[in-house]
């Protein structure tokens, strides 16, 4: 598609810009085409199809980066939700997004679009994967934490071996927290995330997810649309024991086209607790914190309770997930009035690495 026949001359768009752990979101609130579609899958595939230049547009530089995360708000299609999202990033559209929906939280109760509540609201918000429930602290004006109850959250394979090229056999969890993520100890790839450089995890992660892509047919029980590798993990080996005298974990979250999370990763981090969960290593109810490899910013999560998905598991099998919760802060970074001119050669954004 030519982005200068596709963008306007006249385009204003405006954004107001947060972030989660420092991983930002770019809200989009005007000048962005209206999907089309009857569910929320519908209009994620329309944004694809028809209006990819205005993603590239605001995730690419020079007005966004390699990393640039967004999220477009539409009409939900389920009448109890508040509200619908669309994330996007520098590789498409992914179907799940933790830190957007902390961020989301706060800004839809600070911008009256939801009730506040006194002292907390709650915010319903259909993503691609399905309702997410927030619950917003909010008192006397000021918001402050932000939890989140994920659509039920599962393993799907464990022990899964992959080739990782200058590295052999590695074994991976494959876990469901919104989006299928890989999950490997970072001693199983000859990294350690508190000394090795970031560049270098997120090469053999990629490498990891591609693994993964080649070798493993994922389905969904709801959509074919959420049945794909959305990114790896790599973590300090807290999927597997309790490894620190606080029981803090740490992983760094890589994801669609080598984006890097500078955030635990929310949906990973629902990921996570289904791992643990499984592998016995956080009982029902037990918090835990998840930190950032890249940042250092934390996450709560517990899982809340059980329930079974008919069909999610390999071969169509019934699963037993838990219901997640995921707690962290949101902050804002300014706004933004984005604009372009049809004769700038670079109009449709570029990625230099």
């Amino acid at each position: 598609m030519d982005s200068k026949k596709s963008l306007p001359s006249d385009l204003k768009i405006t954004t107001t810009e947060m972030h989660t752990g420092g991983e930002p979101l770019r809200i989009i609130e005007s000048g962005y085409p209206k999907p089309e579609g009857v569910t929320i899958l519908d209009k994620r595939a329309w944004l694809r199809a028809h209006a990819d230049d205005y993603r590239k547009l605001l995730m690419f530089e020079p007005r966004g980066h390699y990393d640039m995360y967004g999220a477009l708000l539409v009409t939900p299609d389920l009448p109890e939700a508040d509200i619908g999202v669309i994330f996007m990033h520098n590789e498409g559209y992914s179907t799940m997004c933790g830190h957007g929906v902390i961020a989301l939280g706060r800004y839809l109760v600070d911008r009256g679009l939801v009730a506040a509540g006194n002292p907390e609201a709650r915010v319903i918000i259909q993503c691609p994967c399905g309702p997410v429930t927030a619950h917003v602290t909010h008192s006397n004006g000021v918001t402050s934490d932000v939890r989140f109850t994920n659509v039920p959250s599962y393993v799907f394979a464990l022990d899964v071996k992959v080739e990782v090229p200058g590295v052999g056999e590695v074994a991976v969890d494959i876990s469901y927290g919104g989006a299928f993520y890989g999950f490997v100890p970072a001693s199983r790839l000859g990294v350690d995330l508190k000394t090795d450089s970031v560049s270098k995890v997120t090469d053999l992660a990629f490498a990891v997810t591609q693994a993964l892509k080649a070798k493993v047919k994922l389905h969904h029980p709801d959509s074919p649309d959420l049945a794909f590798i959305y990114g790896t993990i790599v973590t300090d080996g807290g999927d597997h024991t309790i490894n620190s005298t606080d029981g803090t974990t740490t992983n760094i979250c890589v994801f669609a086209e080598k984006e890097v999370d500078r955030s635990p990763c929310g949906s990973g981090v629902a990921a996570r607790v289904a791992l643990q969960y499984h592998r016995g290593v956080l009982p029902l109810g037990q918090k835990r914190q998840f930190r950032s490899g890249v940042t250092g910013s934390e996450f709560t999560a517990r899982a809340l309770k059980t329930v079974e998905v008919k069909g999610a598991g390999m071969e169509g099998k019934d699963v037993i997930a838990i219901l997640p919760e995921v707690s962290g802060r949101a902050f804002y970074t300014g706004s933004n009035t984005f604009t372009v001119e049809t004769e700038d050669p670079l109009v449709g954004g570029f990625l230099p690495r």
